[in-house]
């Protein structure tokens, strides 16, 4: 049973890393998406009708295309990155709301399918004509998945965001509010909050509000206690970029009302939605047992707003449903973050033991001991790079394959821009005045050398090298 149970978390903690991938990179610009829309909306800080004409195509357009990029980047490099943002636009195309989650699906899946189409073609391409395969197949892949994207994922994640609400609504309607958590919380961690806050709850709020000049349920979304106590358990017990960010984000959440700030620190660590589930729980909960309510939605969801929005008689309620809700989220956030290894040190003690098994030497060492023998024998991966990653760079991979294919030789080669050299590159083949570039990116391989990516005594010298370990 121990067993299962830490298979289970593992596949959960690859879960989260992969997606923590295509999220943090970009988190930069959703902050920067949050500052403009807490300062510029017409309920923000200082109006301003001009800037705020920024908000909508940055959430709809700019964040998922970074994500379907990066998502893509992740899987398969600077190629599957640009098949994934162009996979991503389909999506966008073929949905009304923000497509953050379909960006997830369709990045990965782009970069996957790119290079499974590489691997049995590439390295069939004629010398020559390795820009033109690239350019075209990545083109022709990209465009059948965004037509894919319109008619397909697009009303897929439509149809889910409805199945959503319907179950919250259900939950409502049999009384459990606070159970309602249980849906709400995850949904706004896949960025479906507005679809259930506006969808469902605002409508349901406004009708029991006219009868009663207040209702709770304009707080079960917008209470902005969970993901507040979220970020302060990041701020102060994370690590690396999310630690350092999270302040940041906890102001732009709870005073800013932009909720979505926090979502990819959830979808890095997806354990944490138990935090915030057990943090909306708690919130609502204390609503009701105060009797706790809204005149009128809050939206944004900043602190601010809530009480603007609250009658005289719920001040106690709202503002203990906010207290108790980041409280709760907080005290369990912090405990998994401290009882689990974050993604950043699972990547760096990943990386240590990779190379702790194959032994890896530096250039300089293993020029020191002359021993080619045992760095050939620790080759498994050869890189070509020039700056653009493509035409001479691509030429000349091709040519080093033919040569390895020729001698039953079974090592990897490939083509790559000088700034994207793979860290786990055993060799890696420059044009002389890029070999210091090259090697400042990455220092433990061997770099060589060559006057012309098209016609060097070096492969041959290399091939004989591999042919004698």
């Amino acid at each position: 049973m121990s067993e299962q149970t830490s298979a289970f978390r593992a596949k959960i903690q690859k879960f989260g890393s992969n997606l923590s991938g295509m999220i943090m990179p970009n988190i930069g610009a959703f902050i920067a998406w949050g500052i403009i829309t807490a300062l510029f909306i017409p309920d923000g800080w200082t109006p301003n009708e001009t800037m705020a004409q920024l908000v909508d195509p940055m959430i709809n357009y700019l964040l998922p295309l970074l994500i379907g990029f990066t998502g893509g980047r992740v899987v398969y490099g600077a190629r599957g990155g640009v098949v994934g943002a162009t996979a991503t636009m389909g999506v966008i195309v073929g949905a009304d709301a923000p497509m953050f989650l379909g960006a997830m699906i369709m990045g990965p899946l782009a970069g996957y399918l790119m290079k499974k189409i590489d691997e049995p073609f590439q390295s069939r391409v004629r010398q020559g004509f390795e820009m033109l395969y690239n350019n075209f197949s990545a083109g022709i892949l990209a465009a059948l998945l965004a037509m894919l994207a319109v008619s397909g994922v697009g009303p897929i994640v439509s149809n889910l965001t409805s199945w959503l609400a319907s179950g919250v609504e259900a939950i409502i309607n049999a009384g459990l509010l606070p159970i309602a958590s249980i849906i709400v919380e995850p949904a706004k961690a896949l960025f479906l909050n507005n679809a259930i806050n506006h969808g469902i709850l605002t409508p349901l709020g406004a009708d029991q509000a006219t009868q009663a000049g207040k209702s709770i349920l304009f707080l079960v979304e917008a209470n902005p206690g969970p993901g507040l106590g979220i970020l302060l358990a990041f701020a102060i017990f994370g690590t690396g970029v999310s630690k350092s960010s999270a302040p940041g984000a906890a102001i732009i959440q709870f005073l800013g009302g932009i909720h979505e700030i926090y979502f990819p620190y959830i979808l890095m660590k997806p354990t944490l939605l138990i935090a915030a589930i057990f943090g909306g729980m708690s919130g609502i909960f204390t609503l009701q047992l105060f009797d706790g309510g809204l005149r009128a939605a809050a939206s944004p969801g900043s602190i601010f707003a809530v009480l603007a929005m609250t009658p005289g008689d719920s001040y106690v309620g709202v503002i203990l449903s906010v207290i108790i809700a980041a409280s709760v989220s907080f005290v369990i956030a912090a405990f998994i973050l401290k009882t689990s290894k974050s993604s950043e040190d699972d990547l760096a003690a990943s990386t240590a033991k990779m190379e702790a098994m194959k032994g890896k030497k530096s250039s300089v060492s293993s020029a020191l001991t002359g021993n080619d023998e045992k760095q050939a024998a620790q080759v498994e991966k050869v890189i070509f790079a020039c700056d653009a990653g493509m035409g001479s760079s691509a030429m000349g991979a091709s040519l080093l394959r033919k040569k390895f294919k020729d001698n039953n030789i079974d090592i990897e080669v490939t083509n790559k821009a000088i700034n994207e050299i793979p860290a786990d590159a055993d060799i890696v083949i420059t044009q002389a005045a890029l070999t210091e570039r090259a090697r400042s990116k990455q220092p433990s391989a061997e770099h060589i050398s060559v006057d012309n990516f098209l016609n060097s005594p070096k492969y041959d010298e290399l091939v004989e090298r591999m042919k004698n370990t």
